[in-house]
């Protein structure tokens, strides 16, 4: 019965606003930033830290779209636990920091909006804001994501 929900994750009439939840974390090495950079992002900053110094950054820098990966594997594994998986019907993005070698990172979630489908009674929208935080409390990305998630479904008595 592999299609069942464990018991753990969260239905859409589970989430109010307000709700938080914590990731645990994941620390972030130079190693993992130039493999990254090399294969999806490879601009000086995120694969040289000579050629970095000289840049807005000042010194090497993971990709955002790496530390947006980082974030969506720990809100996956724990910090954000929905029913159905964590899946996107868009969203806004923002990179206030950038994630350093050595930098340990976790995510902060809170739940903003929810609201029921009212064309698809078996799910809703939640609005949930990810903010993933370093070692120094210095947030390095906010992402703000409307999510579908299923509610629970009641057979009704036939």
């Amino acid at each position: 019965m592999s299609d069942q929900i464990p018991a753990d994750r969260l239905h859409l009439d589970d989430l109010h606003v307000g709700q938080r939840f914590t990731s645990a974390s994941h620390t972030i090495d130079e190693a993992q930033i130039k493999a990254f950079a090399s294969q999806f992002d490879p601009q000086p900053f995120h694969t040289d830290e000579e050629a970095a110094k000289g840049t807005f950054f000042k010194g090497l820098a993971a990709s955002g779209w790496h530390t947006a990966a980082i974030t969506m594997r720990l809100n996956v594994e724990g910090g954000l636990p929905l029913a159905g998986g964590i899946i996107g019907a868009g969203g806004e993005i923002t990179w206030p920091a950038p994630t350093r070698p050595g930098d340990t990172l976790h995510v902060e979630s809170e739940v903003m909006e929810v609201t029921p489908s009212r064309s698809k009674p078996d799910r809703g929208i939640a609005v949930i804001v990810s903010r993933t935080i370093n070692q120094r409390d210095e947030i390095v990305q906010t992402l703000t994501a409307k999510l579908v998630v299923p509610r629970r479904l009641f057979k009704s008595k036939a």
